[in-house]
């Protein structure tokens, strides 16, 4: 956090003249804020000098225009905080990464100082107290205790749902278990399926049911519908005994697992793989991986779909301010005297990345004025925080965000294999979201200059969670572009000639994915004699803690 701010404080005392120029624009801006001022204190209308971002929503209370004292303190804060943010972003003699890590510190301190996080400058809070005759402060104290007490400024109450009861309800079996995974098989929802399976890796640094939140919202209940024969993972929750668990173990006992269970269970040769995040980059390596291991017609994967998945990682977005050789070597040494990284650092992280709406926002609603957070199944599971074994983590951050070596032919050696994207001949089905600080679209999209094949890609409206959960509604309430892609081609280029469409992208993969999934055949029970039903779905990993 110091170091990127020192930086950018000793650039601009060696740049005096830039810092001249600067401090002129801003002595323009602040004669005009004062004319506003004074504008405002005659009671003469004035137009606000400074507006805030089109997303900031903590001034959209109209107490903070209307009223002129509360409007001039709105002004001053804003007015400092972008100049303070515009002067970072234009330091002279810095690296674009180290102003933009500069810039973000800077930012989350602004945000932190805020006005409206506080009750004594926050009209809005002191106008609940008085009209609840102080009930909301009360209200706002047992918030604060609560939150105090979990360790969490927590976006949804722990006992809002449960996992099985009111999450994660689709009917399945879990029909393998090892150290690392349960693989889940749902009960079909059509008399035929196609003969052919869909297997799903998910992200292990969060839990699966994701993807099956509340029935309406649930894409595996879609997919059962379609008349698809559905396995997915359920990521084993690591302690410190799975340290020595590394990323070659995730791609033979994980990804390699599911599918081979999925075939055998089947009887389908290949099977129709789906990736998401980093369950993604991990199905990026498996797909490299099982091109050089197997012989080309016994590759046992037949297509393959990525949702919001890096595999180039020169630009991963907001979560760059975290990835340099120092902070790598802290966190690497944190993790190494425990045997992990705990779910709710990571967790924290990531909520950092959008402090004003997931952290600051919580804390003046819950606090300041005495409002339970609704129950929200998205906020519940973001909150189910899991942890990373220590050498799966330090190797992934350091192989893969700080030197990028997956998009490097033969850098990597996986399993035994060397890992060339090049190899990859497989259809692919890209999707990204619009609004993704974690998987910005314009990097995902470079996964089309590294893989051979046909490539379809997806650009959803929304961020990395509700662009992909994403379920077809009447009337359309997203929309998406899509076209093939094609090798070399910029994403800008993409986006130029995509079609955007309304509604959700999830009927246009099922036109792409539903016709290579093989013939209709009688469906299959969720468990069968050679797979027994080790547990009902959602099985026992998902459950701990």
């Amino acid at each position: 956090m110091a170091a990127p701010i020192m930086h950018a404080q000793l650039a601009w005392m060696a740049h005096p003249q830039e810092l001249a120029e600067r401090m002129a624009m801003l002595s323009g801006d602040l004669w005009r804020l004062q004319a506003h001022t004074w504008k405002r204190a005659l009671g003469v209308a004035s137009e606000d000098p400074i507006r805030p971002n089109a997303d900031d929503a903590r001034f959209a209370d109209p107490v903070w225009t209307e009223s002129p004292s509360w409007d001039l303190t709105k002004e001053w804060y804003l007015a400092f905080t972008h100049h303070i943010q515009d002067m970072l972003y234009d330091t002279p003699g810095l690296s674009a990464k180290e102003r933009r890590r500069a810039a973000f510190w800077w930012r989350k301190w602004l945000n932190a100082v805020a006005p409206t996080n506080f009750f004594w400058t926050n009209p809005v809070a002191l106008r609940k107290a008085a009209e609840s005759r102080g009930e909301s402060l009360r209200k706002g104290l047992h918030n604060f205790l609560a939150d105090l007490k979990a360790g969490n400024v927590q976006m949804t109450r722990p006992d809002d749902f449960v996992v099985g009861e009111n999450l994660a309800t689709t009917p399945g079996a879990v029909v393998f278990r090892n150290r690392l995974l349960e693989v889940i098989h749902y009960a079909p929802t059509q008399p035929r399926v196609h003969a052919e399976p869909v297997v799903i890796v998910t992200p292990w640094i969060n839990k699966f049911y994701i993807l099956d939140l509340v029935p309406k919202k649930s894409m595996i209940r879609f997919l059962l519908d379609q008349g698809l024969d559905v396995f997915i993972t359920s990521w084993k929750n690591p302690g410190a005994e799975m340290r020595e668990v590394g990323f070659d173990d995730y791609l033979r006992e994980g990804v390699h697992a599911i599918v081979d269970t999925a075939c055998r269970f089947t009887g389908a040769p290949k099977a129709h793989a789906v990736g998401y995040c980093i369950g993604g980059t991990a199905l990026s390596m498996y797909m490299a991986w099982a091109n050089r291991h197997f012989k080309a017609d016994e590759v046992p994967v037949a297509d393959w779909t990525l949702f919001t998945t890096l595999v180039d990682f020169s630009k991963p977005g907001d979560i760059e301010v975290f990835v340099d050789d120092s902070s790598i070597r802290y966190l690497t040494g944190k993790m190494a005297s425990k045997g992990f990284l705990d779910g709710k650092e990571m967790a924290a992280s990531f909520r950092l990345l959008r402090s004003n709406s997931l952290i600051w926002h919580y804390v003046v609603h819950g606090w300041l004025y005495g409002e339970a957070p609704p129950p929200f199944d998205v906020l519940y599971w973001n909150m189910d925080a899991t942890r990373m074994p220590y050498r799966m983590h330090a190797w992934y951050l350091r192989e893969l965000y700080l030197h990028n070596r997956l998009v490097q032919k033969d850098a990597l050696e996986i399993a035994g294999e060397q890992i060339d994207l090049g190899r990859i001949v497989q259809p692919l089905y890209a999707v990204s979201a619009e609004d993704d600080h974690i998987a910005p679209w314009t990097q995902t999209y470079k996964v089309n200059h590294h893989v051979s094949g046909e490539r379809r890609y997806v650009l959803s409206s929304s961020g990395h969670i509700l662009g992909i959960v994403n379920p077809p509604v009447n009337p359309p309430k997203r929309r998406y572009w899509v076209a093939d892609a094609r090798g070399g081609e910029s994403a800008e280029a993409w986006q130029a000639r995509a079609e955007e469409r309304p509604g959700s992208w999830w009927e246009d993969w099922m036109a792409w994915l539903k016709p290579r999934c093989g013939a209709l055949v009688e469906a299959r029970p969720a468990a069968s004699k050679a797979f027994p039903q080790l547990a009902p779905a959602p099985g026992t990993y998902v459950r701990e803690s």
